[in-house]
């Protein structure tokens, strides 16, 4: 489960996704057993035509018929729990023709409706399918083979670390998915942790939930889960992307969702941004004195806010003066959230601090 993100803007590499190590070291494990060619690293093209070169951790021929490959997976300075995983296909040859996916050790397998692979389904996304579909049937024609293939796809160590992942909620079990959409991860765009949020309010829906709960981190979480007393697969782990919450709610139906976020993440909120993450927007101090004006605040308080470290500093020199900006902020977050969502919904904002305790609500 992914912390709170802190506040702290830093120059960010992007990196790849499963999806691609999945395609590089299945076409790998393929080049040696085809085309008797064992590579030390291996070429593919992504989805947008992007030709990149991914240097192997291993390539091996396992018998006559099953060759392995691997490669350390570097998801850049994307805060994803494989980054430094080895990701590894298992390609077998086989007399009827085809080529077909399996999980292999440690990605999951699919046990809900509300995803994009039916149940009983290895979890890899289809993109992924369709780039190790498209790399391996060019390498078929080109060698003349008359047979299929089957691919497994596993990552050493992934049941262990599904654990930190949203899996377990969306019903994949046994491990990771193996994921993307454009074969690049770019830190904090984050298009695989989008699709995750987009998967748990799909999961929520198909399984009968009106009512989800999303949170910016695991302490967020903790509260509004005790709270509310929702089972695991109503709870959305939005992180920073609250806009990708908002306007996936666009599309599914839901009756009620609760907001659940540290004050600081919630004052961005409730200033308009839809990302929270530092790269995207800071804390707005003048904003913050804004809101405590309204309250009351004299020019000496609002002086003190506007000079202040950190969103919580702001919070206590409010609540020192009676003043109450943990409601405000909810309040505004609130309506931010009504007007973004664009539909008949009852929103909640809760806000708290870093020890997981309430400081401000509002409820619709």
């Amino acid at each position: 489960m992914r912390e709170e993100t802190a506040e702290q803007k830093t120059k960010l590499r992007s990196g790849y996704t499963t999806g691609c190590c999945a395609t590089a070291t299945s076409l790998a494990a393929a080049t040696l057993l085809l085309a008797e060619h064992r590579n030390l690293s291996t070429v593919i093209e992504l989805p947008r035509g992007q030709v990149v070169s991914f240097d192997l951790k291993s390539c091996e021929q396992l018998n006559t018929t099953q060759a392995r490959a691997s490669i350390i997976k570097d998801a850049g300075d994307d805060p994803d729990a494989t980054h430094g995983a080895t990701v590894f296909a298992e390609v077998h040859l086989s007399s009827q023709t085809g080529i077909r996916f399996h999980a292999a050790e440690g990605v999951g397998t699919v046990t809900k409706e509300g995803l994009s692979i039916a149940v009983g389904e290895p979890a890899i996304n289809p993109v992924p399918r369709k780039m190790m579909l498209e790399h391996l049937s060019a390498l078929i024609d080109d060698t003349h083979y008359e047979g299929g293939l089957d691919v497994h796809i596993g990552v050493e160590d992934g049941e262990r670390i599904a654990l930190k992942t949203m899996n377990g909620r969306l019903g994949i079990v046994g491990g990771l998915s193996i994921l993307g959409t454009t074969g690049i991860v770019r830190p904090f765009s984050c298009a695989a942790y989008i699709a995750s949020i987009h998967q748990s309010i799909d999961v929520a829906h198909a399984n009968g939930f009106s009512h989800i709960a999303a949170s910016t981190g695991s302490t967020s979480e903790a509260y509004i889960k005790q709270r509310l007393d929702l089972p695991d697969s109503a709870l959305v782990e939005m992180g920073d992307f609250v806009g990708a919450v908002f306007k996936h709610l666009r599309k599914v139906p839901m009756s009620k969702l609760s907001l659940c976020g540290g004050f600081g993440k919630m004052s961005k909120l409730a200033a308009g941004a839809r990302s929270l993450h530092s790269h995207d927007s800071s804390i707005d101090f003048n904003f913050l004195a804004e809101q405590a004006e309204i309250l009351g605040a004299n020019n000496k308080v609002m002086q003190q806010i506007k000079e202040a470290n950190t969103s919580l500093q702001a919070l206590d020199i409010a609540q020192n003066n009676d003043l109450p900006l943990g409601d405000s902020i909810s309040q505004l977050a609130r309506q931010q959230a009504l007007s973004a969502t664009k539909q008949a919904l009852q929103i909640d904002v809760y806000c708290i601090n870093k020890t997981g305790n309430c400081i401000g609500t509002a409820l619709g």
